[in-house]
């Protein structure tokens, strides 16, 4: 038995479909109000704050997915989030588990420089100290050694379906609204990018490799790294759209950021879009060679197929 902690959310919906199909049948999803992903998933609910219900849906399982999200909302993480995973870690313990992570990069410094599985923790904000506790909470757990633990990282998503992004929602949703698409504080900065059905597999292939416990990863992406300037080309070709954007500086989110709850939980990250973002995931793709990463260009073809747009010829 497979288990999948906060099941409802795009990576664990993601996960859950490509594990049954190339891992395991048996899964456990598990949430607050678990929807079914594949026919033959076992459905269990349980409040991840409360130890004892995490405990009863983790029983039985030989390998633990922490996928639980919350709002982006700092007094909200700061108060579920270490309790949520503290409460799943004890859990895997009792099971005799073994527990994977997804985690995110808001610990990593929010500069230019190339970040690998060795990046230091040097959060900016809230937010980011919220994660990089979660984190190190892990690392303490994979030291102990009481169980096989692995933290698979990821930078930024876009992609298909309810994927929560402010990619997403800057370029791509607006893009196929017919809106013109908005940019954050820099055009011309580097970005990376994870596909969000790319996270998924790489995830199940950590989770059912006996050798990847132990370690840290940063899950694969396109080694393109375009400029959003670059991006919001090919998302306005792939879709037929005018592809011209709004730059949206810095000072004038950080005034939204006033009067815009959903802007202040934004203006933390801010920094991170004034450089290039170089997510180096050369030790996933070094070591599952054969994984097909999917490229900015099909990605951007396939949520156009998705919102039932026509093809675009080129």
């Amino acid at each position: 038995m497979q288990t999948i902690l906060g099941a409802n959310g795009q990576i664990a919906t993601e996960l859950a479909r490509e594990l049954s199909h190339a891992h395991t049948r048996e899964l456990r999803l598990v949430s607050r109000n678990p929807r079914k992903v594949n026919d033959t998933d076992v459905l269990a609910r349980a409040d991840l704050l409360d130890a004892e219900q995490t405990r009863e849906a983790v029983e039985g399982s030989e390998v633990v997915y922490f996928t639980a999200g919350l709002p982006a909302d700092t007094a909200l993480w700061e108060e579920r989030f270490p309790q949520m995973l503290r409460n799943a870690l004890d859990a895997a313990r009792a099971a005799r588990a073994k527990f994977a992570y997804f985690d995110n990069t808001y610990m990593y410094p929010q500069d230019g420089r190339v970040q690998t599985e060795e990046t230091p923790f040097e959060p900016v904000g809230r937010k980011g100290r919220v994660r990089s506790a979660m984190a190190s909470m892990v690392l303490e757990e994979m030291a102990r050694g009481d169980i096989p633990v692995l933290i698979a990282r990821a930078p930024e998503f876009y992609g298909p379906g309810r994927t929560q992004s402010f990619t997403n929602a800057l370029v791509i949703d607006r893009l196929t609204a017919g809106r013109r698409p908005l940019v954050p504080v820099r055009d011309d900065r580097r970005r990376t990018l994870i596909w969000t059905p790319d996270a998924s597999r790489a995830l199940a292939a950590l989770g059912n490799a006996p050798d990847a416990f132990g370690q840290t990863w940063h899950l694969p992406v396109d080694g393109d790294r375009p400029t959003y300037r670059d991006f919001v080309a090919m998302a306005g070709a792939a879709f037929g759209r005018d592809a011209r954007y709004t730059v949206v500086p810095k000072w004038a989110l950080t005034a939204a950021g006033v009067v815009s709850p959903q802007v202040r939980e934004l203006r933390e990250l801010l920094p991170r879009y004034e450089h290039d973002n170089l997510f180096d995931s050369a030790k996933f793709t070094d070591a599952f060679p054969d994984f097909d990463v999917t490229t900015y260009r099909a990605g951007l073809d396939d949520i156009r197929r998705a919102a039932g747009a026509p093809p675009v010829t080129r």
